[in-house]
């Protein structure tokens, strides 16, 4: 007869609890859950700087895979390109390194695209802003890469740019018409960019 693993009475299964013993065990746990004072202020957890710089990279790989998954899903051929994914583990050796070489890797587009029909590829840098803005000050000084494109994703659009626009004083705002799928030459399904245009607002209303 199956037996209680603590006090021996009668119950239903071998190596399990019978229901006194079970409740008591939950009520101690419950006991230990309690004891912890919400008043108390915790003293360890990240820093300041440390909790804001690992938010912003977050927002910043949520926007990423986004747009990955909405050019997947228009069969697009994309790669990621971006220093963290050409050279694995970089992102945390270059923290506080400021020579040239530094510079030029943390200035590598996040991914590189090929369009299925036409076979042209192009550099894809992706951001997020909650402003919904992206003007030529937000671009990196010398931004080597002057073919690249800016998909900018915000609360409520996803919005592209190129280099050479915003070099000619062009930008983004929440007013401004440059969406993504007007793009012509990547020839989106609009519906689709729609789509995850909701996503976008799912994962980033609160931010």
């Amino acid at each position: 007869m199956p037996a209680c693993i603590q006090c021996g009475e009668y119950t239903k299964f071998n190596g399990g609890l019978c229901p006194a013993c079970y409740s008591k065990k939950n009520a101690n746990t419950e006991v230990l859950i309690d004891e912890v004072d919400p008043e108390v202020e915790l003293t360890s957890g990240l820093p300041d700087n440390q909790k804001k710089y690992r938010y912003n990279m977050i927002k910043g790989r949520i926007a990423e895979t986004l747009i990955q998954e909405l050019f997947l899903s228009l069969n697009y051929n994309v790669f990621r390109f971006g220093m963290e994914n050409t050279i694995p583990g970089i992102m945390e050796l270059l923290k506080g390194v400021r020579s040239d070489v530094a510079h030029e890797i943390r200035r590598m587009p996040d991914f590189v695209m090929q369009n299925p029909a036409s076979k042209e590829v192009y550099f894809m840098e992706v951001k997020f802003r909650a402003s919904g803005e992206f003007k030529m000050k937000d671009l990196p000084k010398n931004y080597p890469y002057t073919n690249a494109y800016i998909i900018l994703v915000s609360k409520k659009h996803i919005k592209c740019i190129t280099v050479p626009e915003l070099l000619e004083g062009k930008e983004i705002t929440p007013e401004s018409r440059n969406y993504l799928g007007s793009r012509k030459e990547f020839d989106l399904d609009k519906e689709v960019i729609i789509e995850f245009c909701k996503f976008a607002t799912q994962f980033f209303e609160s931010v």
